[in-house]
């Protein structure tokens, strides 16, 4: 399975894993206007928190484990990049934390890649935070005010919330760099889709009982088909994630399937769905086969959605990336 190229910024962060204090105070102090709510950083955090794992690894990726004092609630294995630093920083609970466990670890940031991560169950309110003296930050596409998300979410509302994260720890020349290295990946992709002479329709299948929870217009399932420019075929559905009916995916009949693989909703578990049921026998993409697993921490905003984008352009066009694999191979080669 292909990886984003993160590695010149992650090699930029390792390098330099505390560079230059100087930088740092002047461009403080920072104020960040998130989700209605701004906070101001007079310095760089010391002892952040990370409540889910698109959080977690936006931190590792911009090489900030040492200003990390624990981290929570991972859907799937930690990126093998980034598995080493993550083995230092202090699991603090398999789930949400309660707020005792929370402030048991002395957090001076707390940051979410949902706004669940500051209920009443988990951190509690930012405003609540704030009066403790601790910062905090949830991905601009989880607003708990559904008004202040994104009305469809781009690849830019990622590298958005990492401009933020590097300007919170004073690390934004690793933030662009990191930035920078996503959208090459991104662009070497789109260079080589314009090979593609027809374009595909795509139906997105996360979980499915008497219906079916579908990616949508607007959400990172959108995003990505968007930037593999295929055929959504629920297009529009609003909202991130649809509730439709099996009668409207038969009749769809997409050409692909990307089925979602999560511990709770196995990619297995739904494969053995399409197979066994006479009324999907039909579809397209069922009597091709045709259908290729991503597991759900690539479905969200984050950093791993460029990642799924090559994920799935390879399995839908493997004989236009040949080439381009042969080429990164012998690159790495040569930088070893």
């Amino acid at each position: 399975m292909k990886r984003p190229l993160l590695y010149a910024a992650l090699l930029l962060a390792l390098l330099f894993p505390l560079i230059a204090n100087a930088q740092d105070e002047a461009a403080f102090p920072v104020t960040i206007e998130n989700c209605g709510f701004a906070a101001t950083f007079d310095a760089p955090p010391e002892s952040g928190i990370t409540m889910n794992q698109g959080a977690t690894e936006v931190m590792l990726a911009l090489g900030l484990e040492e200003r990390m004092t624990g981290t929570a609630y991972l859907d799937d294995a930690i990126l093998p990049e980034f598995a080493d630093a993550y083995e230092t920083i202090p699991v603090i609970s398999d789930t949400y934390p309660s707020q005792e466990v929370l402030f048991g670890a002395d957090p001076d940031f707390v940051y979410g890649s949902y706004s669940s991560a500051f209920g009443e169950a988990a951190a509690g309110p930012r405003e609540q935070l704030a009066e403790l003296g601790i910062g905090s930050y949830v991905s601009p596409v989880a607003c708990a005010d559904r008004s202040l998300r994104p009305e469809i979410a781009t690849i830019d509302d990622v590298y958005g919330e990492v401009r933020d994260i590097g300007a919170i720890f004073g690390v934004a020349d690793r933030a662009e760099a990191l930035i920078a290295d996503l959208q090459a990946e991104l662009d070497n992709i789109s260079a080589v889709l314009e090979g593609v002479e027809e374009s595909m329709s795509l139906f997105w299948f996360d979980s499915g009982g008497d219906d079916v929870y579908a990616g949508a217009c607007c959400g990172a399932p959108g995003m990505i088909m968007d930037l593999l420019a295929v055929e959504n075929v629920f297009a529009d559905a609003e909202g991130s994630w649809a509730t439709v009916s099996w009668e409207e995916v038969v009749a769809r009949d997409a050409d692909a399937i990307v089925i979602v693989n999560a511990d709770w909703d196995t990619a297995a578990s739904k494969i053995e769905t399409l197979t066994t049921n006479p009324a999907y026998a039909d579809m397209t993409a069922v009597q091709n086969e045709n259908w290729v697993q991503i597991d759900f921490s690539y479905t969200t905003p984050n950093i791993r959605n460029v990642a799924a984008v090559r994920i799935i352009a390879e399995f839908l066009y493997p004989e236009l990336f040949a080439e381009l694999d042969e080429a990164e191979t012998e690159q790495a080669e040569s930088d070893d």
